[in-house]
Parts: C-alpha cells; structure tokens; sequence
C-alpha cells in the first residue's frame, strides 16, 4: 500500500521538511495504524474551536482546539498558522479595557487561545500547552511541531503581569522559549514602551486588534538580560510564620514557593524568596508612593477605571508623601546611605566592593531597561568623559549589566525632563547586594517591575539581604520605534558626541545645591507640554 499526501501550504511557512516527514513516517511504521481525523474550515463557525466568519485573514494567527485542550479531537487544516499567538489578558487591567480586549480577541481567534489570567495562571496554561505539544510530537503531529516552532505570546496587562508571564516563560527552561509582544493596559507601561508597543492604553475595537496582531507578525525578536533576585531574613521567633503575607509580595519573588530544604540558597532559620525582573528594582521613597497608590487601588478599586484617572491619583499620592518635599517630610535617617550597606561586582569574575551611596539619595533604581516611570530615562548615555573617569557605558539590554541610580526627590526626578537629563549615575554592576541591619527605620519600601511592598527591616541585630545577580536572557518581540538597544546593533547609541550630557548631569552632592535652583521651583523652568507630570513617581 502505498500513501500519497498532498499539503497545500504558504510558501513563507516553510512547513514540514523533510526530517519531519520522516518522523511522521517512522511513527507510522511503529504504530501501525492511522486515524482519519475531520477536516477543519477556519472560515465557518463550529463547535470545534472553528474561528468565526468575521475572521477571515486572521487564520493566520488560529491554533485549533485539540493543541491547545488535551482532550479534544484531532483535526487537518488546509494550512498552518505562520504566526500562531497565544493571549494572556488581565481583566483587571486598564479600568475595563482588559475584559474588552478578551472580548474582541475572543472573536477574532479561538476562545481557548485568549485566557483571562484573573481566572487561570499563565504557568498551568503552558505547562499544560507545553506537555500537549511533546505528546502530538511523539504522535508525529507535524501541525503541532510547526506552530510550536512559529508561537509568539502577547500580554495585555501592567509591567507587573508583563513580568509575571516573562518569569513563568523562563522558568519552563525551553530550548527554544517563544518570544513576548506586551500590549499596554497598566499606568506606567514601561516594559512596553521599552520595545515600541506604545505606553498609552489600546482601543479595544477589532480594527485596532488586528492592526496589533499585524504588529506582532512583523515584529523582531530581541534577547534581554534577565535578573535574578534573593531575599532572606530570619525567621521570626514569635508571631506569624510569614514575616510578609504573601499576598503583598510581588509575582515576580514566587512568594508562594520558598527555595527548598535542600536548595543551595537556603540558610538554616531563615526564609529565602527567589524571583526575577527584567526592567527594574527599585528602593525608597519612588517605592513608597507605588505603594500607597497599589494599596488605594484595592481599597476602592471603582476609582480606577482608566489610565488618566490612575496617572492622576499617581501624581496626588506623590504630593501626598511628600515626594516633592522630602527633605521636610522624609527623615535623613531613613535615607539610603543610612539604611544599607551597598556592594556591587562590577563584571563578571569581578570582586565585591562595597559601592558608595550619596547621603541625600532617598530612592535607588537598579535599572535593565531605558523606561522608567512612565518612559523616562534614568540612565541616559554618559559623555565621553564619563567613559574615560568612571568606565560607564550607554545602557544595553543585553550586556549583562544593571545600570543603578539615585535619587534625592522628585525635583531630582524632573531632571530627567530637561535635554540629556539623567539622575545620579551611581554605578553599572554584574552583581548587586544590600544588607540592611537594625537601624532608625522598622521597614522600607520596595519594587519590581511596577509592584511594590512594604519590607520589614530588622529588628534585632540581625541582617535581611537582598541580593541581584545576572541569570540568563529571554526573548522579546520589537516594534518600531523600539527605545531598547543592543550591544551588538550597530544602530546602538555611543558615548561619544554627548560631552554636553554633563550639564544636567547633578551627579555630586554641591552639585545638588545649584541644581535644586535651576531645575527645582524656578519659574523659568517649564514642563515640556507632551509630558504628563502623571508619569513620575
């Protein structure tokens, strides 16, 4: 007997070589048998996760039912998806824009493609979607094989459910991990922004939807340095098992998966989190006012019900903690330099050095990405001088270095407004590592990739210390205009040509002095009129 197949496919797929083939045949040979599996016609509806009339070109991006749901029957399509997505949408992002994004989604693609992560955590979505595809593999199932190859993930969320689905990515420890489009349903947007996907909320409609996944076929993949964070302190000897109730930890720390007995980060008596960013860490009083605007949130969440509105109750807070008036209303004690010990390894191989901390720093940003606050650049690129005095680089996404900054208050932060403005350049590290020990403060403040908590700090002569370390790198999807650069794009920014950078630059403490004046509550000082002073922390 002899077996024909014929597969009519698209050019651009380049679909089913030939050690595919050969897989399918050997599996033939093995198993002895062969199912007739239904023909499916994306262009109709079906109970069969057939994709509505409507959809019409956006089979492109359709992965039928029984790759996606374990159980479902098998099906042959006329030709495979080049650009198959899966979405993870949070419905409780964006006002109401999140439920209305999985709405329109929902009618363009499969339903069991868009998943609303208030109700299912993307790690069981892709575990599960994970395990299917090696068990159609070793069926033979070449559909299977190729819209593994070829699957993007998008995110409609906030930095904070952007880095929840890039952490879950990298802990499935792929060969070949698929790359992550966000779409920008938070306040500040930073991650993107970053990668240009805009910062601004999306319209909902499904012209404006498919414009998106248009974006998302065309876009270019782009590897990032990822970041691995410890966090220990010692076990409490009276009160709560958990010195921090895990809901008020971020996704990104696994608060609910402590390192194991037999992990070589666990130290006897004490609580270890593991967990990993990818735009930044930051400390103090930025972190404060996040917090206080995180905890409003879920106090009276009827009251953010759209990206202006939470800008707005932002900026208030900001006011409100005296952000803009630290000096009067931020005791020195619990500045920085007076609250931890900083120490840096500045390359790899490198050795620790303990890094010196300004004393009127009240906010440290550990930075991987050139956004920040809604899309401003703390970093910014060093002079040529700079390069030579200190050895600091432009910021790369992927050079294995975290740029870290500081700042004194929000007057500090409108620096950042003016032309090559940046705050305190500090130092660019492989390694960072604080240690707090008993002091003037009972706690400080603390985020990650736009989620914020309250640390207790120690409270006997004890030390909590949160370490940062260079881990491995995921892939991201880019669109024009994309602010992120990497070290090997010829297009990257030099150092060199910006010797006036240093003009703005505030970098030493009688340096402050003048610049409180120039850039503080000068009255020849004027926000440009595109910038949303919402933005800042």
């Amino acid at each position: 007997m002899v077996l024909v197949f014929f597969f009519n496919l698209p050019a651009s797929c380049n679909f089913f070589p030939l050690l595919q083939l050969a897989s399918a045949k050997h599996n033939f040979n093995n198993h002895c048998s062969w199912k007739c599996f239904p023909r499916m016609d994306l262009h109709k509806n079906g109970n069969n996760g057939s994709c509505p009339s409507s959809c019409g070109p956006l089979t492109e991006y359709y992965i039928p039912d029984y790759i996606l749901k374990p159980d479902s029957e098998p099906v042959i399509i006329d030709n495979a998806p080049c650009c198959p997505v899966v979405v993870f949408i949070n419905s409780r992002s964006g006002g109401q824009l999140g439920s209305s994004l999985i709405k329109t989604y929902r009618e363009l693609l499969n339903e069991a493609q868009v998943f609303d992560l208030s109700e299912e955590s993307p790690d069981k979505v892709l575990h599960r979607l994970y395990c299917n595809f090696e068990k159609l593999k070793c069926n033979g199932d070449l559909l299977a094989i190729q819209v593994q190859k070829s699957l993007r993930l998008i995110v409609a969320g906030g930095d904070g459910t952007a880095s929840w689905l890039l952490g879950v990515v990298s802990d499935l420890k792929l060969s070949h991990p698929p790359p992550v489009a966000t779409v920008p349903l938070g306040t500040g947007n930073n991650l993107p922004f970053s990668f240009g996907w805009g910062k601004k909320n999306p319209a909902t409609d499904q012209a404006a939807v498919k414009s998106f996944l248009g974006k998302v076929k065309r876009a270019r993949e782009m590897n990032i340095d990822s970041w691995h964070i410890i966090m220990r302190m010692r076990i409490p000897q009276e009160g709560p098992c958990d010195p921090i109730a895990p809901l008020d930890l971020p996704h990104s720390l696994h608060a609910f998966h402590r390192v194991s007995d037999c992990d070589s980060l666990n130290v006897e008596g004490y609580h270890t989190f593991r967990g990993g960013f990818w735009n930044y860490f930051s400390m103090g009083m930025d972190a404060q006012v996040s917090y206080e605007f995180h905890s409003e949130r879920k106090r009276n969440p009827e009251k953010f019900k759209n990206q202006l509105t939470n800008q707005g109750t932002y900026a208030k807070l900001g006011l409100k903690q005296g952000w803009f008036a630290a000096s009067l209303t931020h005791p020195s004690s619990r500045n920085i330099a007076q609250l931890a010990k900083v120490k840096i390894i500045k390359r790899p191989g490198g050795q620790w050095e303990e890094l010196k901390i300004p004393r009127s720093i009240r906010s440290i940003i550990c930075l991987n990405l050139p956004s920040f606050s809604g899309g401003l650049n703390p970093w910014g690129t060093p002079s040529t001088r700079k390069v030579q005095d200190r050895d600091l680089t432009a910021p790369y996404v992927d050079d294995g270095l975290i740029e870290v900054v500081g700042f004194r208050d929000a007057w500090h932060g409108l620096v950042l407004l003016a032309p090559n403005g940046h705050g305190t350049r500090l130092a660019q590290a492989h390694r960072i590592r604080f240690e707090f020990h008993k002091g003037a403060a009972e706690h400080t403040f603390m985020r990650i990739d736009g989620e914020p908590w309250k640390q207790p700090l120690p409270k006997e002569d004890d030390t909590v210390v949160v370490e940062i370390s260079h881990l491995r790198q995921v892939a991201m999807l880019a669109s024009d205009p994309c602010k992120s650069k990497s070290v090997n794009d010829p297009s990257s920014p030099s150092c060199h040509g910006h010797d006036d950078d240093d003009s703005n630059s505030l970098e030493d403490e009688d340096e402050w002095v003048d610049g409180r004046k120039k850039f503080g509550a000068a009255a020849t000082f004027k926000i440009p009129d595109e910038v949303d002073i919402a933005h800042l922390s």
